[in-house]
């Protein structure tokens, strides 16, 4: 059995495998404590360039000692400390930038939600207790799902400040592995919400940019032909930049976003001054009265009041980049007031206007000397949601392929400062294509809000749901106490999930057949690794030779011993690696210098430098290394073996050798496994995933490849 490495993910560790000593050896530990020293008290430009690659694979007494010794409310207590050290400037900045990253998508509702209401959902007459009531459903749905939900509960439930579905399914991870089938839905519920964030990322392009250029519509009939193209144009220069990154224009994406919020909060003090009895609808019996005048149309017509808070849980997924308290003081300083406001002023119009202009009650605010401008602005504010939107996609798919859900693939980071800013070459065309075929397909804006909020709306309540688990697990609250908070959540995320469900028959489906999709994807990913590393163990009929018996036998045997060093890539760090075992039974050749490198991916979002290798010299030259990177960073061997001269290593690069496996997978119905069909997905999927030479990024000329085929 020559292959010990699985193809699926170059860097995957068997969660059930046995966990190495991570200290034996006093000079290992010596060499750990020196390096560290080292590299906090003076790091090269090596450590520094390492510091911004990253990634591998999870360990689950490692990850527990790791708990042991940082206990959840520390490490919560330490986050929390470091951002209220934040000076004013700091915060500031932060604040700005967040701006220009995170509300974007929830900034740009104001162009259709509050028209959806009337003209898109249910065609309910735009009267005045009808306009009331929705607008005191806007209100409180800001304030409950983003600003209560969100900003103040959800926000605190983050892996090392990161947040988002899958860093929340990561959080989790280590303290459920063994608690049985209770703990593999619950990973499977947080999985197949990631999958549905991905109809979102196709959609929220499409409806945004669509919604802004069809404010042309409104000043003359004489763009109506051109609505189409001109968004497709929009869309295609969107995505064709991507490779080249936003270091350069994402500096303006903060005071861009700053000026169109204040616009919408202007155009919403406009409206309102004409009319300021639309501030009644804040009291909230106002809603409870629209209820109850419409009864089941008023149910339906949530569906269209929750495209105000579609952005929350894209607003929760960027909190990584720039903290809690930065997105809090864009979110309740500039965001809320001037998306109230622009709410209440369109309403405000309505009123005034006895509901003549609602169907564009957005771009019906502004005069008319200010449309053109107007629609350029929101053009440009939809450019920089849809760009937020495409960067949590590649953030997300990183994320994923890091933890094991979907193949490696190629990435490439567009920016020496920024860790977030990556660009994934096979997703950016396949986003292109999706939002495209979406604008073509559905025409228009208002189509589109028929396939939108479905799988937001789902997502939201699956965070609800894994968020409980963080209190009870994280947090150590009562039972007592997890459950009446998660329940008045629930009260509100399923009324608004269930008023959507009712868009699944004219464009909802959509995003659930795309999550079902992707969903598929992973799971068959996933489960087609595990079923290999089955394979690969049971066609190893020896058993495992234990690693310092055959580094004792070394000392005896007659093999020939040539100067260089020999890197191994496995992903077993027990026993001898039978990539190991087979090179030398069969050329009775070995390197002076042996390193047994395994990289792993821990289920956290970064791993610090100092952090970043353990070494366990085992004599006769042979080493085992582990590099353990976070869920955010990208792997690279060559770097990470550079530092283990700081170890006391020497390795010539010019000299060294890596040893690489590659396994070809053949489907068969002949063992028991998954359906055929899933099997050859796997295959498929197998043979189109980045080598893991590429992956990392370990210079080819150097490598030496041993393969296998695997039955499945």
């Amino acid at each position: 059995m020559p292959d010990d490495k699985d193809p699926a993910r170059p860097d995957e560790t068997d969660e059930t495998a046995p966990q190495p000593d991570a200290h034996s050896g006093k000079a290992a530990g010596r060499r750990e404590a020196e390096a560290a020293r080292t590299e906090s008290q003076a790091p090269d430009a090596r450590a520094k360039d390492a510091e911004k690659q990253t990634e591998a694979s999870s360990n689950k007494s490692e990850q527990e000692q790791i708990a042991q010794a940082h206990p959840p409310e520390e490490q919560a207590e330490s986050e929390e400390a470091e951002e209220r050290s934040l000076g004013p400037k700091r915060l500031f900045a932060l604040g700005l930038a967040a701006l220009g990253v995170s509300y974007g998508d929830i900034g740009t509702s104001p162009l259709y939600a509050l028209r959806e209401c009337f003209h898109g959902s249910s065609n309910l007459v735009p009267d005045t207790a009808n306009i009331l009531g929705i607008l005191s459903l806007i209100f409180w749905a800001l304030i409950l799902v983003v600003s209560t939900k969100y900003m103040l509960f959800v926000t605190r439930a983050n892996n090392n400040g990161e947040g988002g579905m899958l860093a929340l399914v990561a959080l989790l991870n280590p303290w459920r592995r063994n608690a049985g089938p209770h703990s593999k839905w619950l990973l499977r519920l947080g999985v197949f919400g990631s999958a549905l964030l991905y109809g979102s990322f196709m959609l929220t392009p499409a409806i945004s940019v669509s919604s802004a250029v069809e404010g042309l519509n409104v000043a003359t009939d004489v763009f109506k032909p051109y609505v189409i193209p001109i968004t497709i144009v929009i869309l295609v220069l969107l995505f064709a930049i991507q490779s080249r990154g936003t270091e350069t224009v994402g500096r303006f994406f903060g005071p861009v976003m700053v000026v169109w919020f204040s616009v919408l909060a202007l155009l919403g003090i406009y409206g309102i001054a004409h009319e300021p009895s639309v501030l009644q609808a804040i009291d909230p019996l106002r809603a409870a009265g629209f209820f109850v005048a419409n009864g089941g149309t008023g149910f339906i017509v949530l569906g269209a009041v929750f495209l105000v808070v579609t952005g929350g849980e894209a607003m929760y997924a960027d909190m990584g980049h720039f903290g809690r308290r930065p997105i809090q003081l864009a979110w309740f300083g500039l965001v809320l007031p001037a998306l109230l406001l622009n709410y209440y002023g369109q309403g405000a119009m309505l009123i005034d206007s006895q509901g003549q202009s609602a169907s564009q009650p957005f771009y019906n605010l502004a005069p008319d000397w200010a449309l053109y401008p107007l629609v350029a602005l929101a053009t440009l504010a939809t450019v920089i949601a849809s760009q937020a939107v495409i960067s949590g996609a590649f953030s997300l798919t990183r994320q994923a392929v890091q933890l094991g859900q979907l193949p490696p693939m190629r990435l490439f980071q567009t920016s020496s400062e920024e860790y977030g800013q990556i660009y994934v070459p096979t997703l950016n065309w396949l986003l292109m294509l999706a939002t495209i075929g979406l604008v073509l397909g559905f025409r228009s804006s208002t189509n589109l809000a028929w396939a939108y909020g479905v799988g937001i709306s789902f997502a939201m309540t699956i965070t609800t749901v894994l968020a409980f688990f963080i209190m009870r697990e994280r947090w150590q609250w009562s039972i007592w106490i997890a459950a009446p908070v998660t329940g008045a959540f629930l009260l509100i995320d399923l009324p608004f999930f269930g008023a959507n469900l009712f868009k699944v028959p004219h464009g909802g489906w959509f995003p659930v057949l795309t999550a079902v999709i992707v969903f598929t994807l992973m799971s068959t990913w996933r489960r087609g690794r595990e079923l290999l590393r089955q394979r690969l163990t049971e066609s190893d009929r020896d058993e495992p030779e234990p690693l310092t018996t055959f580094v004792a036998g070394l000392a005896n045997d007659q093999t020939i011993r040539v100067s260089g060093t020999a890197i191994f890539l496995t992903s077993s760090d027990a026993g001898t690696p039978p990539m190991l075992r087979h090179h030398l039974q069969h050329n009775r050749v070995l390197h002076k210098q042996v390193l047994l490198m395994t990289v792993r991916t821990e289920d956290v979002p970064r791993i610090p430098a100092a952090e970043r290798l353990t070494i366990d010299d085992l004599g006769q030259g042979v080493y085992r290394v582990i590099a353990r990177y976070g869920f955010m960073q990208n792997p690279n061997v060559p770097v990470a073996v550079r530092f283990a001269e700081q170890f006391g290593i020497e390795v010539d690069m010019t000299e060294a050798t890596f040893y690489v496996g590659r396994t070809t997978i053949i489907p068969t119905d002949e063992v028991p496994g998954m359906m055929l069909w899933r099997e050859k997905l796997f295959a498929f999927m197998a043979r189109n995933a980045i080598q893991p030479i590429a992956y990392y990024k370990v210079p080819p000329q150097r490598v030496v490849e041993l393969g296998l085929r695997v039955e499945i």
